[in-house]
């Protein structure tokens, strides 16, 4: 068989004709990144230096945990009548409130109600909207499943240990706002502090199961282990036969990426389990969450590299949320970024059903017509999966996989036969949906009528 011949023609300049035109390097936004002392600009932040700022020991110190040290930070850089209206919305957060100084010096201070990171943060009492009827605060029904304190079972090769209850940063929009930071205002956590006998029960019962071939670390955060414990979790997992994949999870990289640029001991700690895992051919990787553009920068760049160079994967989830990503562009922009710094995007959650966040989350239409979007503007490999987490204990489950969604009720049904029996259903949100549906919402009978009705169109799809 003859090889086919590619004919090109080679034009004045030397250079092949091409079939499309070249594209002007200035409109590849992905790769252009802030850099500079950006943080300068933040009043309190003024004179600080670049060593001072890449310490992540600083950032720790200086973190904003109240609104006396939002102003602090501030000055005037943010209106008096802002201020007011998050003191107000830090009484009312389910969340405790955490914000590192890189964070903050990421926000724009000229427009701080619209800004993506200001929205994920900082709650502002005036854009807060009544939860849904249907709201948990375990939606996803993780200590349901939990055979010891700490450690949810429910995949049956895949287990998520909860090594920890503290985070470099709190998201208000946290699926585990049950369980992370302090005790609020709103809520009284349900505490998973670093303990050893904890711990040991929880290794106890993975070396028990000869079926769990996969560990999730996470808690909290895995960036708030010291050194010796990430080398503990991960040394006795390897421990154990049958255990071959294992993911440190942290919201880190994307709030705080000095930490593996000047954190030695941690990251080399890291390193060695990833290198002492491929040396027993096993995969430890580290899966981190950005959610938008913004949060990559050039010490982002500089974290990922130093990352890479080690031969470390890194995998990135992220929250769909109002205001924030939930713009097509905006995620086309977040995947090509955070495949230029060399993190694969892995997966976009539909917003859990937290409390409190009702304005952050979107409906499940945005999810599908997002994701059909952004398909093939990059590598698949480089292209995420939107899930719905589905509630009650489902498990992740492709977003346009439901059995029956209503657009007009916002109830969109899901089954998952390999994890659970029954019907999972997830809710939009209530002020998204028709006027007459809303007015239902509102009508506990209204309510059930609705979700009897999704679930008996959903059962023929079951036959």
């Amino acid at each position: 068989m003859e090889t086919a011949k590619i004919n090109l023609t080679v034009v004045s300049d030397g250079k092949p004709n091409a079939l499309k035109p070249p594209v002007d390097e200035s409109t590849l936004a992905h790769k252009h990144v802030v850099r500079g002392p950006f943080w300068q600009k933040i009043p309190a932040y003024a004179a600080v230096t670049e060593t001072e700022f890449l310490d992540h020991k600083w950032q720790a110190k200086h973190t904003i945990t109240n609104v006396a040290k939002l102003m602090a930070a501030l000055g005037s850089f943010a209106s008096p009548e802002f201020l007011e209206d998050a003191r107000r919305g830090f009484e009312k957060a389910p969340m405790s409130v955490r914000v590192s100084p890189y964070l903050l010096s990421l926000i724009d201070w000229a427009n701080p109600y619209t800004d993506p990171l200001r929205r994920q943060f900082i709650p502002v009492a005036s854009r807060l909207l009544p939860d849904h009827p249907k709201l948990g605060l375990d939606s996803l029904h993780e200590r349901a499943d939990m055979p010891v304190e700490g450690l949810t079972h429910r995949y049956v090769d895949k287990a998520l240990f909860l090594a920890l209850d503290t985070c470099p940063v709190y998201c208000r929009f946290c699926t585990r706002s049950y369980a992370v930071g302090i005790d609020t205002d709103e809520v009284e956590k349900f505490h998973l502090k670093v303990n050893a006998e904890r711990w040991q029960r929880a290794f106890t019962y993975v070396s028990s199961r000869n079926e769990l071939e996969d560990i999730v670390i996470s808690g909290g955060d895995a960036y708030q282990l010291r050194a010796e414990q990430i080398a503990e979790i991960g040394e006795a997992l390897l421990a154990i036969p049958h255990v071959k994949r294992m993911r440190f999870a942290t919201k880190g990289p994307a709030v705080m990426p000095q930490k593996i640029l000047t954190d030695e001991p941690w990251c080399d700690a890291l390193t060695r389990v990833v290198e002492n895992g491929r040396k027993q051919h096993k995969e430890v990787v580290l899966h981190t969450h950005f959610n938008h553009p913004n949060e990559i920068t050039g010490i982002t760049e500089a974290a990922m590299n130093k990352l890479f160079e080690r031969g470390i994967t890194v995998r990135n989830q992220s929250v769909l949320q109002r205001g924030v990503n939930d713009d097509k562009d905006v995620m086309k922009l977040l995947i090509k970024r955070l495949g230029h710094v060399n993190v694969h995007p892995y997966y976009v959650y539909q917003h859990d059903l937290v409390q409190g966040v009702e304005d952050l989350r979107t409906t499940v239409q945005t999810a599908l017509d997002i994701e059909k979007y952004v398909r093939g503007s990059t590598a698949g490999f480089n292209t995420p999966t939107f899930v719905v987490d589905a509630p009650g204990g489902g498990g992740k489950r492709d977003a346009h996989s439901y059995e029956h969604y209503d657009r007009n009720s916002g109830i969109s049904v899901y089954t998952a036969p390999s994890v659970k029996k029954g019907f999972f259903l997830y809710f939009d949100p209530v002020d998204t949906l028709p006027v007459d549906y809303q007015r239902r919402w509102a009508d506990p009978k209204e309510q059930q009528a609705m979700v009897d009705d999704a679930i008996n169109q959903a059962q023929p799809q079951q036959r």
